[in-house]
C-alpha cells in the first residue's frame, strides 16, 4: 500500500538505528520508488567503486551509466526509478529473485512493452517455452544471437547472406583488413572495414597502372637486382674511399689495407669460424688505381658480388670503376620512387589479377546494404540488452541498497549476510577476524585507515592453487597484542571457501579492549626493564670477551708491569659507602613497614587500588575513548568509498568481528611441560607463609611483639627511668644504667 505524504508534502520515511547512527530504513518497493526524494545528507554512502567488491560487477557496470568506475547517488536513483516503472509489484524487488515472471513486467508503459517483446524474443531464440526469464537466460548473448544474421550491432558475418560470392568477399576482408566480433560471437566486418578494403583495392590497382617499363631497368629482375646492390653497396663504397686515401698519400696504404699480421693471427685456426672477422676486412685490397677487380674479391663477399654481377649485367667485366658503380645505383632511382609511392599494400598479397576481379565484381554496395539492414534492428537488439539489465537489477538492486543506504548487511547478526566489502576471514594467532577488506594500494591505504581507531593488520595473500595475490586489511577487535607483528603468517579464507597464505606486512596499532589497556603500562614497564637488562648483559658480555681477547694477546711481561698494588684505603672507602647505602635502605624499609603497621587492612586495599588507578587509569581512559570512537568509515574511504554517515564499531559489536579460541578447563598430563624447580616451590611456600603470618599478626594487633611498632620504644625507656618494672620489681640502679649506656 502506498504511503501518504505528510502535511509538509514530504515522503514519510522510516528510520532505524544501526552502528550508533540513525539511518533511513528501506522496507518496501514504494521506498525504492521514492529514493529520488531522499535528502543526500541522509544517505550512508555517496559513492562506491564498481570493482573489488563481493557483488556482481556486471550489475554495477549497468548502474554506472557514465562509466567512471563509481556508483553515485544519482545513478542509484535513476536505476530505482527505471526499475520501479517497468515492474508491477515493487515489493517483489526486496526478495532478490534471479527469475523474473513475465507477467511482472509493466506493459502500461512503452518501455515495459518493449521489454516484454524482447524477453519473448530471447526465449524464442533460445528455443525455450516458459513464462519467466532468468539472469542465466539473458546473460549468454552468444547463445541468444547464435542463429541470427542481423542483430543490430552493425557487424555482418558470413551468416548475414546466402550469396556465396559475398561470403567469400567477407572472408577476404576479415583476412586482409581485420574483423569485429559480432553479438553472435562470430568474426565479421563493419562498414569501416568494407570501405577500407575497397579503397585499398582501388589504390593498389592505380599504383600498379603507373608501373611503365622505363622504371624497371632490369625487367622482372629489377627488385632482385636492387636487393643485390643494397647487400654490397656500403662495402663497395667503403672500398672506393680507401682507394682515394691511398691516392691522396701512399702512407695511408698500410692503415687502410688488411695487414699480414691480422691474417697471421688467425691462420693457425679453422678460418671458417672467423667469417665475421674476415668480412670486416675490405671487399678487395685497395690501391690508387681505384679499380675493383672481381677476381680478387674478399672470399667472405665473393658470393654476393657474383650475384650482383649476374643480375646487373656485369658477368663479362673484369672489374668495376667508381663511376660505373654510381651509374648502376642511379639506374634504380625511378623504380625506388615508384615503390615509395605504393598504396594498397594490404591487398598486395592477393595479386593484381585478383584485385582487378574484385573491383570488377563491385560488391561494395551489396555489403554496405547488409550492414544497414543489420543496424535497422539496433533498437530491438538494445532492448534485449535492457532485458538483461532488468533481470540483474531485479535480483541485485535491493542488496545494493542495503549496503548503500542502510548498511544493514554489515551490522546483521546472521553470518550468511555479509557486506559487499567483506572479503572473507583471516585466521591468525588463535583468532578469526571476520572483517577483512580487499586493498588496492597498501601504502596509501594505511595513512587514511589509521584514523579509524581500530587495530589493523595489512596482509599479502597468495593462493597456491591459482597463483593469484591480493592485499587485505583485517580488523582485529579482541585478544592479545603479544604476537601480532609484521612477518607473522596466517591463513585467509575468501567468500568462496578458498584458502590463501597470508603474511602480515604492516600493523596499525590501536587498543583492542579495556582489559588490554589496563595491563598495558605494566607490560611496557616490564619490556623496558628487560630491555635494559638485556642491553646491560650484552654490553658486559662484549666487554668480557674483549678483555679476554686483549689478555690473550698481551705479553706476560706487560701484564706484570701493569699490575697494581693492593690499596687497603681504597677498598675501605668502598665498603664504608656500601654500608652507608645499606643503612639508608634499611631505614627506608623500616619506615615503610612502620607505616604499613599503622594502617588498617582496608586502608591497604584502598592504597593498592589507588596506585593501580594512577598507573592504569590514563591508559584505560584513552582506550575507552578510542574504543567508543572506532569507525569503519576511514577504512572504506581509503578504498575509494565516499562514506557519508558513521559506521561505528562499538565494544559489543566489535567482539562479534573477532572470535578468540576458547578451550575447556581440563586437567591434562603433558610429559613435555616445563617442571617448576624445587627451590622455586620452597621459595613460594616460604613467601606465602611469611605473608600469612604478617596478616595474622596485623589483624590481632601483635606486630609490636616482633619489634615492628616504633611507638613502643619510648614506653620501655620511661619504665626503666622510673626504676620499676611492670611486675613491681626493684628499680635498676642509676649507676648501672649509666654504666650500661657507656
Amino acid at each position: 500500500m502506498a504511503k501518504k505524504y505528510d502535511k509538509a508534502g514530504k515522503y514519510p520515511w522510516t528510520y532505524c538505528s544501526l552502528g550508533g547512527a540513525v539511518r533511513v530504513n528501506i522496507q518496501s518497493g514504494e521506498d525504492i520508488a521514492h529514493l529520488g526524494e531522499l535528502d543526500k545528507k541522509l544517505w550512508t554512502v555517496l559513492s562506491c567503486p564498481v570493482s573489488g567488491l563481493q557483488f556482481d560487477e556486471t550489475t554495477l557496470r549497468m548502474i554506472d551509466t557514465d562509466g567512471d568506475g563509481k556508483i553515485r547517488v544519482k545513478e542509484v536513483v535513476a536505476a530505482a526509478q527505471w526499475l520501479t516503472t517497468v515492474i508491477k509489484d515493487r515489493d517483489a524487488l526486496l526478495k532478490g529473485d534471479s527469475v523474473l515472471p513475465l507477467d511482472q513486467i509493466n506493459t502500461e508503459c512503452e518501455a515495459g512493452r518493449k521489454l516484454l517483446r524482447s524477453a519473448r524474443q530471447i526465449l524464442s531464440n533460445l528455443k525455450l517455452e516458459k513464462d519467466e526469464i532468468s539472469v542465466a537466460d539473458t546473460s549468454d548473448s552468444v547463445a541468444i544471437f547464435a542463429e541470427t544474421g542481423a542483430n543490430g550491432d552493425g557487424v555482418i558475418t558470413e551468416a548475414s547472406t546466402e550469396d556465396a560470392a559475398l561470403r567469400e568477399t567477407i572472408r577476404t576482408i576479415v583476412d586482409k583488413i581485420g574483423s569485429a566480433t559480432d553479438r553472435s560471437g562470430a568474426q565479421g566486418v563493419t562498414a569501416e572495414h568494407i570501405e577500407a578494403f575497397y579503397t585499398a583495392l582501388a589504390d593498389y590497382a592505380a599504383w600498379q597502372a603507373a608501373a611503365v617499363p622505363e622504371i624497371f631497368p632490369y625487367g622482372d629482375n629489377t627488385q632482385a637486382a636492387l636487393e643485390a646492390c643494397e647487400a654490397v653497396k656500403d662495402k663497395i663504397s667503403d672500398y672506393f674511399m680507401r682507394c682515394k686515401l691511398i691516392a691522396f698519400t701512399d702512407a695511408a696504404t698500410a692503415a687502410v689495407d688488411v695487414s699480414a699480421e691480422q691474417i697471421s693471427a688467425i691462420a693457425g685456426e679453422n678460418l671458417t669460424e672467423h667469417d665475421a672477422e674476415i668480412s670486416a676486412y675490405p671487399i678487395a685490397r685497395p690501391d690508387k688505381s681505384g679499380f675493383l677487380p672481381f677476381d680478387a674479391v674478399n672470399p667472405a663477399w665473393k658470393t654476393k658480388v657474383d650475384a650482383l654481377r649476374a643480375l646487373v649485367g656485369l658477368e663479362n667485366k673484369d672489374g668495376l670503376k667508381e663511376d660505373e658503380w654510381n651509374a648502376v645505383l642511379s639506374g634504380f632511382a625511378p623504380y625506388i620512387a615508384w615503390r615509395a609511392a605504393e598504396k594498397g599494400s594490404e591487398v598486395e598479397s592477393l595479386g593484381l589479377d585478383a584485385v582487378k576481379a574484385l573491383l570488377k565484381a563491385d560488391s561494395k554496395a551489396a555489403l554496405l546494404a547488409l550492414v544497414e539492414a543489420d543496424k535497422a534492428l539496433e533498437e530491438e537488439a538494445n532492448s534485449i540488452d535492457e532485458v538483461n539489465k532488468l533481470t540483474h537489477l531485479y535480483r541485485d538492486f535491493y542488496k545494493l541498497l542495503k549496503n548503500y543506504v542502510l548498511f544493514s548487511d554489515f551490522y546483521s547478526p546472521r553470518k550468511d549476510e555479509l557486506a559487499i566489502f567483506e572479503e572473507g576471514s583471516l585466521y591468525i594467532d588463535q583468532r578469526c577476524c571476520r572483517l577483512c577488506i580487499r586493498v588496492s594500494d597498501m601504502g596509501q591505504h594505511a595513512d587514511m585507515a589509521g584514523l579509524s581507531g581500530m587495530f589493523l593488520l595489512y596482509c599479502t595473500c597468495t593462493s597456491k592453487t591459482t597463483g593469484e595475490t591480493m592485499d587485505i586489511v583485517a580488523v582485529m577487535t579482541d585478544g592479545s597484542l603479544r604476537n601480532l607483528r609484521p612477518g607473522l603468517n596466517g591463513l585467509f579464507y575468501d567468500r568462496e571457501g578458498r584458502d590463501w597464505d597470508a603474511k602480515v606486512m604492516r600493523v596499525v596499532d590501536n587498543p583492542l579492549s579495556i582489559k588490554q589497556a589496563f595491563w598495558s603500562p605494566y607490560v611496557k614497564f616490564w619490556n623496558f626493564i628487560t630491555g635494559l637488562v638485556n642491553k646491560s648483559a650484552a654490553e658486559k658480555d662484549e666487554k668480557a670477551i674483549a678483555g679476554l681477547q686483549a689478555g690473550a694477546t698481551a705479553a706476560p711481561a706487560d701484564a706484570a708491569a701493569k699490575k697494581q698494588p693492593f690499596d687497603i684505603a681504597k677498598y675501605a672507602g668502598i665498603f664504608a659507602a656500601v654500608g652507608m647505602a645499606l643503612g639508608v635502605l634499611a631505614a627506608a624499609l623500616a619506615a615503610i613497614v612502620s607505616g604499613i603497621a599503622k594502617t588498617p587492612w582496608w586502608g591497604l586495599i584502598l592504597i593498592l587500588l589507588g596506585i593501580m588507578l594512577v598507573i592504569s587509569g590514563p591508559s584505560c581512559f584513552i582506550a575507552w575513548g578510542k574504543l567508543r570512537r572506532r569507525n569503519l568509515g576511514p577504512v572504506l574511504n581509503a578504498n575509494g568509498w565516499a562514506i557519508n554517515s558513521g559506521a561505528g564499531v562499538n565494544i559489543p559489536f566489535g567482539r562479534t568481528l573477532t572470535s578468540v579460541a576458547r578451550f575447556p578447563k581440563l586437567n591434562l598430563d603433558d610429559p613435555y611441560k616445563p617442571r617448576t624447580p624445587l627451590w622455586r616451590k620452597l621459595l613460594c611456600c616460604f613467601a606465602a607463609l611469611l605473608a600469612a603470618a604478617f596478616v595474622v599478626l596485623f589483624a590481632t594487633g601483635n606486630l609490636k611483639c616482633i619489634g615492628l611498632s616504633s611507638h613502643d620504644e619510648p614506653a620501655v625507656v620511661e619504665e626503666a627511668a622510673a626504676g620499676t618494672t611492670a611486675e613491681g620489681e626493684d628499680a635498676i640502679p642509676a649507676e648501672t644504667i649509666s654504666t650500661t649506656e657507656e
